[in-house]
């Protein structure tokens, strides 16, 4: 298994930190086995871990991020695609979001981000050409 977020490294920092947590959030949701679990240090202090494989966060335009989402979402098997499209920054809520969801063409929308998580062989195929965010 190997996971990637993709985020567009035009958008303000804020942004691409709130683009890259809601899409890891979304990864872990269809693969809850992604999160760490719990961890006890030497004086019993117990901690929820992060994850348990790299997360990788890996730049690339709107265009590229759009051509990415079209190519994944042919992938059959056990694979997570998290899409972040612009338009959910106007919604308030989650319930707004859906409801609105389907009137929208993901096809014709601007993605500030992509969460991606699968078989590795799958992950590298779509992000190997992609540079980490710095």
């Amino acid at each position: 298994m190997r996971i990637a977020v993709i985020v567009n490294p035009a958008l303000p920092l804020g942004l691409l930190a709130n683009t890259s947590s809601a899409v890891a959030i979304g990864l872990a949701a269809k693969f809850p086995a992604l999160a760490g679990g719990r961890l006890s240090d030497a004086d019993g202090k117990t901690i929820d871990v992060s994850s348990k494989l790299p997360v990788p966060i890996l730049q690339a335009t709107a265009d590229q991020i759009s051509a990415l989402l079209h190519k994944a979402l042919q992938a059959e098997g056990e694979v997570a695609i998290v899409p972040f499209p612009a338009f959910a920054r106007a919604m308030h809520n989650f319930d707004e979001y859906a409801r609105h969801f389907p009137e929208r063409n993901l096809a014709e929308e601007t993605l500030d981000g992509l969460g991606l998580a699968g078989p590795e062989k799958w992950v590298k195929s779509l992000t190997g050409s992609l540079k980490l965010l710095r």
